[in-house]
């Protein structure tokens, strides 16, 4: 399973749009055009593979709410036993502030707890948590493996990258930590501009950040849906 992000980004390059998109509608739309984009290029790409991907677009309602949630959970089997490839973005189309994600970290994240995955792999444009902003700061040290994650580690979360059209940061991938490990989940965040990356963590060599999963008890993926 993969979840991507880019379908504003990758509307405003279809339209040459200009600026950066400053309404809901403008978003929507370009999140509209865009998806279309992405899942022709993911198609193209699978095919290449003898894969064929599938798009499954959430909101936050659709986790939310029980039963829409166990339909996307009956989904998500169904397609597994059918050797597709789900392909899981934030519907943008439709999202307002009241029932985005916000981020495609903790989407991950989310999905992750919701079909009970064992390993979250983020990639990003960074080699993984540092102490601090390695691009600011030359004496950051970079840490390897989060055995817990704590509120010291929280405070760690600042961006290390910037976009004009997406989300997220480091403060938001330390947040889909928590989710992943507290669900009982691995997860590693390693460098995306390395496609190898990918085969040495799943081959269990030394990649990237590991956080280690410690299933919470009390965690419960709804609440926290609803906290934030």
């Amino acid at each position: 399973m993969l979840v991507s992000s880019g379908a504003i980004a990758v509307g405003k390059q279809v339209v040459s749009f200009g600026l950066k998109p400053a309404t809901t509608s403008e978003k929507q739309a370009l999140a509209a055009i865009g998806q279309a984009r992405l899942m022709m290029t993911y198609q193209r790409l699978f095919s290449e593979y003898n894969h064929t991907a599938a798009q499954v677009l959430l909101t936050k309602d659709t986790i939310v709410n029980g039963i829409s949630c166990f339909n996307a959970k009956n989904t998500f089997e169904e397609l597994f036993h059918m050797g597709m490839i789900p392909i899981v973005n934030e519907n943008d189309t439709v999202a307002t502030h009241e029932i985005e994600f916000g981020d495609n970290d903790r989407l991950s994240a989310i999905v992750t707890a919701m079909l009970q995955a064992d390993l979250l792999i983020l990639l990003s444009d960074i080699d993984g948590l540092y102490t601090d902003d390695p691009n600011a700061n030359p004496d950051a040290k970079f840490i390897s493996e989060v055995p817990e994650i704590d509120k010291e580690l929280l405070s760690m979360g600042k961006s290390t990258s910037s976009s004009k059209v997406g989300t997220g940061g480091m403060a938001a991938k330390l947040a889909a930590a928590q989710i992943a490990t507290d669900s009982g989940a691995d997860m590693v965040i390693a460098n995306g501009n390395d496609v190898e990356n990918i085969y040495r963590i799943t081959d269990g060599l030394e990649c990237g950040t590991l956080f280690l999963a410690h299933k919470n008890q009390e965690f419960n993926l709804f609440e926290y849906i609803a906290k934030y």
